[in-house]
């Protein structure tokens, strides 16, 4: 445990008219470093995570936020970029300059504009995220490409519609108790489990339910190194990390078993010295409901091919033995994709500190965070405890 968080920022995510991304770093950066209690001056280093320029036009975001902190002008900063995953590599590149003794204290922003961009056009940016060659032309972008994936597992397992709408209906439930988040509404099954005008397929058998939403939004957070942390109001410890790639063809592994989350997941509670039971609960990526099925499978709450049991015998929910999603996930909080890592870390972060208000998961000490970028390719696991 050598990095900590000791502040953070969330603004609300959804479509946020008259808002930059310029706009929303400076919100996020200031009220971050509000609730660390320290300095502009004692930042060591500034890492923006943001996704894709085509979004608009103004580009170079590790710069942006000098422009609101005039104080940071010639502090090192640098954007990072790791599909859906940006966030979570944001992160890891600052801790990475603590660990390394290049900085003490560091800012880290999460941020995407998405939504002055066409739908059309958002499908094809976010289709950048896969292996164009193979997938580039896959109808429904990269809903598609989950599409097929789902197609995949129910072929090998059976149709698991019903099982994905309860998924959906359970992450707009805690969303709908999530003031920051994008869609604040109790759905509830039977519509996520029926085809509608309101509900319609967008990439068989993914239907607008089970597809988490365009979105604007920015998280921050400060990280400091251990012995700063000590002294500081509250500290979140970084008890594992860790970052594990898999390949970018889907075609060249299994599409219906995510083998890289699994890998992250195994590494991060082996470096923990825990299992999965000591967790709390669980932040995780789902950003189509049939993810967030894989997800329960690759991160060993479930058997592969048994993930329906999670949410059937009740283990995923806010009152069960691991609640999955208390924020509402990507599902129901939005997916700007830059803010989502950072944002996860966030919202557990909350949770840990007994900030969370009304989606607070009683007696939370231990949280697990996974990010991941494409189909899961880029995969990231976070293990948080608070020490103050």
């Amino acid at each position: 445990m050598s990095v900590c968080i000791t502040g953070w920022a969330h603004n609300k995510f959804g479509v946020n008219q008259g808002q930059s991304s310029e706009s929303m770093i400076a919100d996020v950066v200031d009220q971050a470093i509000k609730h660390a209690e320290i300095s502009v001056k004692d930042i060591d280093a500034i890492f923006v995570g943001t996704f894709n320029n085509g979004f608009q036009k103004q580009d170079f975001h590790g710069a942006l936020p000098a422009v609101s902190q005039f104080d940071l002008r010639y502090i090192p900063a640098m954007r990072v970029e790791n599909a859906c995953a940006t966030g979570s590599a944001a992160i890891h590149t600052a801790m990475n300059a603590i660990e390394a003794k290049r900085a003490k204290t560091t800012l880290v922003v999460g941020v995407e504009k998405m939504t002055d961009t066409p739908s059309e056009k958002v499908g094809d940016i976010l289709l950048g995220a896969s292996y164009r060659p193979e997938e580039g032309n896959t109808k429904g972008g990269f809903t598609g490409v989950f599409g097929t994936i789902a197609e995949a597992y129910f072929q090998k397992y059976g149709d698991k519609s019903d099982i994905l709408a309860k998924i959906a209906a359970k992450n707009h439930k805690n969303g709908s108790l999530n003031p920051l988040a994008h869609m604040q509404k109790d759905l509830g099954f039977d519509f996520c489990n029926t085809v509608s005008d309101k509900n319609p397929y967008v990439a068989h058998p993914l239907r607008r339910t089970d597809c988490s939403m365009v979105s604007d939004g920015a998280a921050a957070m400060i990280l400091q190194d251990f012995d700063l942390a000590m002294s500081a109001k509250r500290a979140i410890a970084f008890r594992a990390r860790r970052h594990v790639n898999d390949i970018l063809p889907i075609s060249k592994r299994e599409k219906t078993e995510f083998e890289g989350a699994r890998r992250a997941w195994n590494y991060s509670l082996a470096d923990a010295k825990m299992t999965l039971d000591d967790l709390s609960f669980v932040e995780t990526h789902d950003c189509f409901t049939i993810a967030e099925l894989i997800e329960y499978e690759a991160m060993g709450l479930t058997k592969i091919g048994e993930g329906f049991r999670a949410i059937e015998e009740g283990w995923v929910y806010k009152g069960g033995k691991l609640p999955i999603n208390p924020s509402g996930g990507l599902k129901s909080k939005g997916h700007p994709v830059g803010a989502t890592g950072v944002s996860q870390h966030v919202m557990a972060a909350m949770q840990l500190t007994g900030e969370a208000g009304d989606m607070q998961i009683k007696d939370a000490n231990l949280a697990g965070i996974f990010n991941m970028g494409g189909a899961s390719v880029a995969n990231y696991v976070s293990i948080l405890e608070q020490i103050r």
